[in-house]
C-alpha cells in the first residue's frame, strides 16, 4: 500500500491540472489502522530500516507535492495511519475518527515521522504524552489540541473535504503551490529567514499571468480564470 500511495502521489504531482487532493480511507471504519503486526514482528533490523525509509518517503512526497492534500479521517488513524494523516496539509475528521501512536505498547516508536510531525502540529508536550503513553484519542480531543482542523458528522466528512478542495482549486494554482512551499520550508527556519523566503515568493508571483489575471478579474468584478502560468 505504501508503494502504491507513493506512486499515486508522484503521478498526481506530475499532472499540472491537479490543484488539490483528498486522502481518505476505504470503507467506513478506518482511515488507516497501521501496519500488520505479524509482519512487523518478523522484520530484521535492516528490513525495519527499509520499511521506515519507505514510510518516510511517502510522507515526504505528500508534503512536497505542489498541491495541498486534505486528510479526511473517517475512522481509526493509528500508528503509521496517523503518520500518513500528519503528512497531509490539514485534516478534517469524522466524529468517529480516532488517532494514536500506540507503538510503545509493542516495544517500538513511530517510524514514519510521527514523533516529529506530531510535535510540530500539537506541541512537544502533548506529542511526548501521546507517543509515550500510546493513548488513542477521539476526534473532539484531536480538535481541541490542534491535530485536526474541524470535526464533522461521519456522513458529511467527504462532502466537506470535497467542498474545500474545490475552493482551493478555484484559486491561483501557482499561488497555492508557493503558499504550501513557503509554509513547509519556513517552519524550521528562524523568523527572519522564513520571512525572506516569503518575500521572494511574493515578488516572483508578480511575474506570472495568474497574478495579472487575478488582479484584473478583481478590478473587473468577475471570477478569475487561472491557467497556472
Amino acid at each position: 500500500m505504501l508503494g502504491e500511495l507513493l506512486e499515486a502521489v508522484t503521478e498526481l504531482d506530475r499532472d499540472g491540472l491537479v490543484h488539490a487532493a483528498i486522502l481518505t480511507g476505504a470503507g467506513q471504519k478506518a482511515f488507516a489502522a497501521g501496519a500488520d503486526i505479524e509482519t512487523l514482528s518478523r522484520l530484521s533490523t535492516a528490513e525495519a530500516r527499509a520499511f521506515s525509509d519507505l514510510g518516510h518517503a511517502v510522507a515526504a512526497r505528500i508534503e512536497e507535492a505542489h498541491f495541498p492534500v486534505i486528510g479526511a479521517v473517517n475512522g481509526f488513524a493509528l500508528g503509521g495511519g496517523c503518520e500518513m494523516a500528519l503528512a497531509c496539509d490539514f485534516l478534517y475528521a469524522s466524529d468517529k475518527a480516532r488517532f494514536g501512536q500506540p507503538e510503545v505498547s509493542l516495544g517500538v516508536i513511530p517510524g514514519f515521522g510521527g514523533t516529529q510531525r506530531l510535535a510540530r502540529r500539537v506541541g512537544i508536550g502533548r506529542a511526548r504524552e501521546l507517543c509515550m503513553t500510546g493513548d488513542v484519542i477521539g476526534a473532539e480531543e484531536a480538535f481541541r489540541i490542534g491535530l485536526v482542523n474541524v470535526v464533522v458528522p461521519h456522513t458529511e466528512l467527504f462532502e466537506r473535504a470535497v467542498a474545500t478542495a474545490k475552493k482551493i482549486a478555484s484559486r491561483g494554482a501557482l499561488a497555492i503551490a508557493e503558499c504550501k512551499r513557503v509554509l513547509r520550508r519556513g517552519e524550521g527556519l528562524p523568523l527572519a529567514a522564513a520571512c525572506e523566503l516569503e518575500a521572494a515568493a511574493f515578488a516572483a508571483l508578480f511575474g506570472t499571468g495568474d497574478l495579472r489575471e487575478g488582479m484584473k478579474a478583481f478590478l473587473e468584478k468577475r471570477p478569475a480564470k487561472f491557467e497556472g502560468r
